[in-house]
């Protein structure tokens, strides 16, 4: 069992030691303690199994990581805009930490976390996080003219598609954490604070 508590529901679902671990398992937590320096609690509370792992880290680096129109700082700031409509704790402390990191502005990192309207944002990235909380909130109200301001400030179909499909799995991820009071790992508070 871990030591720091990850989620509420470790008495059912405990975390395993890294020498539990399946070999697979254990090689994705060897390569974050290299790329990282800790292993994401989220990676964390989804190793009781190899199939659950397998298919979060999946998605995750395909959407995060993945060939796109769209930077890793974009992606990052969907990520925070889509946790802050949905008060996601973990997310936004880490992502938040990613955001801050990658832009190298820590006001940027809080502006997104506290409401994007007061962020420094360009007219593509003030676009595209009004899309992503339009997205969140209501998305049932999504039309053509949502996706045609996107087209008007410089992303393409694809971009568009890329931009829905990382908000979708935030959105996920955020009911998911929240579920399980799912907790961010210390690090991330203190990352690229300048």
């Amino acid at each position: 069992m871990s030591e720091e508590k990850v989620h509420a529901l470790e008495v059912g679902l405990p975390v395993p030691n890294i020498e539990d671990l399946s070999e697979e398992t254990r090689k994705y937590w060897e390569l974050c303690l290299e790329k990282l320096g800790m292993v994401p609690n989220v990676i964390k509370a989804y190793s009781f199994d190899d199939t659950h792992l397998r298919g979060f880290t999946t998605l995750y680096n395909t959407l995060m990581l993945g060939p796109s129109g769209l930077s890793k700082l974009e992606r990052e700031m969907i990520a925070v805009v889509v946790s802050s409509v949905n008060h996601c704790y973990y997310c936004l402390v880490a992502h938040g930490a990613a955001v801050r990191d990658l832009s190298g502005r820590p006001e940027l990192g809080e502006g997104l976390v506290f409401n994007h309207r007061y962020a420094d944002l360009d007219e593509r990235e003030r676009a595209m996080v009004a899309f992503v909380e339009k997205l969140t909130r209501t998305p049932y109200d999504m039309m053509e003219a949502d996706r045609q301001s996107l087209r008007d400030a410089g992303f393409s179909d694809r971009d568009i598609w890329d931009i829905a499909n990382v908000a979708g799995f935030f959105n996920m991820s955020n009911r998911v954490a929240s579920a399980v009071h799912l907790m961010p790992n210390p690090e991330y508070h203190a990352a690229a604070r300048g």
